[in-house]
């Protein structure tokens, strides 16, 4: 398991602020640049590969937009941890390859910090570094939503169509 840096966001959401509505015609890149920038502004550009974001109550309320999921995967977040998520959020969150995670205590886990997803066993591992030496100690561990198996697996391969484009080779050569 991967340790992923935490940055917190609040609770509702929304797909606007995800997927601001001015940038909806340009490229995915352009449009994940300003991603959050309404209520967050520059926290597209501190954004690496593999962060995590933990929100509050709500996350992706609003439109079904497919570009809401996909900013933050162009950007390279992992999976957002929140305790609730839209229903069509969460669903477009997994076809995408981004992980959602339900977890009661999201509010709990400190901006900063870095964590291990364990999604075999539903729990969150939350690490803190030591002002003092600079050494990285455990803080808490948090139960969270079981994910199917099947979810886990599309979003490990990216999403659902290329998961589907992997099984479609694969019976091919077989």
């Amino acid at each position: 398991m991967s340790r992923h840096r935490v940055w917190r966001v609040g609770a509702n959401i929304d797909t606007d602020a995800l997927a601001p509505g001015a940038y909806m015609k340009q490229d995915l890149s352009v449009l994940a640049a300003h991603t959050l920038e309404s209520r967050y502004p520059g926290l597209a550009a501190q954004l690496a590969p593999g962060d995590v974001l933990v929100a509050g109550s709500g996350f992706g309320i609003g439109s079904s937009r497919e570009q809401a999921v996909g900013v933050l995967v162009q950007l390279g977040v992992k999976a957002v941890i929140a305790p609730t998520f839209s229903g069509l959020y969460f669903r477009n969150a997994f076809n995408l390859g981004l992980l959602a995670i339900v977890c009661p205590q999201a509010e709990s886990i400190p901006e900063g910090s870095h964590i291990e997803i364990d999604t075999r066993q539903s729990r969150l591992h939350v690490y803190d570094t030591n002002e003092t030496d600079g050494s990285i100690d455990a803080v808490d561990s948090y139960a969270c939503q079981a994910i199917p198996p099947f979810l886990v697996e599309m979003a490990a391969a990216g999403g659902l169509l290329p998961q589907l484009q992997r099984k479609l080779a694969a019976a091919r050569q077989a």
